[in-house]
């Protein structure tokens, strides 16, 4: 790109594009600034040095700043939650991890709580972040395509995320953040108490598998795994994102979607 040049559209939008993966979604001028275009300012002679910055003794939190929460908390409050409203009610309440700090709302669920089939994600993207549903963006729409092909769809099935709010710049979440909402993850699985899990994408899988192993190494094997105190089966497969990016790994993703099928109809789900 030669520099001075306009951009065309399609590199505007590339560059916001680039803008929203980097997590920036807030703009501070009514215009754009060209900083290369400004004169250096030569500083004034003989001015004063500025007096330190008193500093606060109680600073105000910021989207940046770090919130330690503490992990037995969300465990007691996440077993106090006697159905999946009130665990929601807890969560929308929940300030203990400082995710919630830069999204735009909790994403809890979306689908059949009463579903024997449950699949878990990783985290919200900005689409998520916009609607507060899990897959609804790009993912989520070849998500329902593969569900639609061996015949299911959102009303057979219940899906959430091992973290119900979207990481700044869909970046993976720390294991501090993780270990803060493993809790209520735990007690959605323990309400929903599903018969098959498939998890989406290696973050889930490593979670609810409890490994470091990768996703291609793991994919397409079926585990007797215990989320929180709820035994069940689980595939691990590969994320619909991952599918965008890489087409020629939809054929290991349809081997395991077929898996899926046989086991639910071996046990009367599908």
């Amino acid at each position: 790109m030669s520099q001075g040049r306009e951009l065309n559209n399609a590199e505007m939008l590339a560059v916001l594009d680039w803008y929203r993966a980097a997590g920036v979604d807030l703009a501070v001028g009514e215009g754009p600034v060209d900083r290369f275009a400004q004169p250096a300012m030569a500083p004034r002679p003989n001015a004063p040095a500025r007096a330190p910055a008193a500093t606060p003794t109680a600073p105000l939190p910021s989207a940046t700043s770090a919130i330690t929460g503490d992990p037995s908390e969300a465990r007691r409050l996440a077993a106090s939650a006697k159905t999946l409203d009130e665990l929601r009610t807890l969560l929308e309440a929940y300030d203990g991890c400082s995710l919630k700090l830069r999204a735009t709302q909790l994403v809890f669920a979306d689908g059949n709580p009463e579903a024997r089939i449950m699949l878990i994600g990783e985290a919200p993207g900005a689409e998520e972040d916009r609607q507060g549903k899990p897959f609804v963006g790009r993912s989520g729409q070849l998500l329902d395509r593969m569900l639609k092909a061996i015949g299911l769809d959102r009303t057979k099935v219940y899906i959430a995320n091992t973290v119900p709010w979207r990481p700044p710049g869909n970046r993976t979440p720390t294991p501090e953040e993780m270990e803060l909402c493993l809790p209520f993850l735990n007690r959605q699985v323990e309400l929903v108490a599903p018969k098959l899990v498939m998890t989406l994408g290696g973050p889930a899988m490593q979670t609810v598998f409890k490994t470091s192993a990768g996703i291609i190494k793991m994919r397409g094997r079926w585990q007797s795994v215990a989320i929180g105190s709820h035994d069940t089966e689980a595939l691990p497969t590969l994320h619909p994102a991952y599918l965008l990016r890489n087409p020629a790994a939809k054929q290991q993703a349809w081997q395991d979607l077929l898996s899926l099928k046989m086991k639910a109809d071996a046990l009367g789900l599908s």
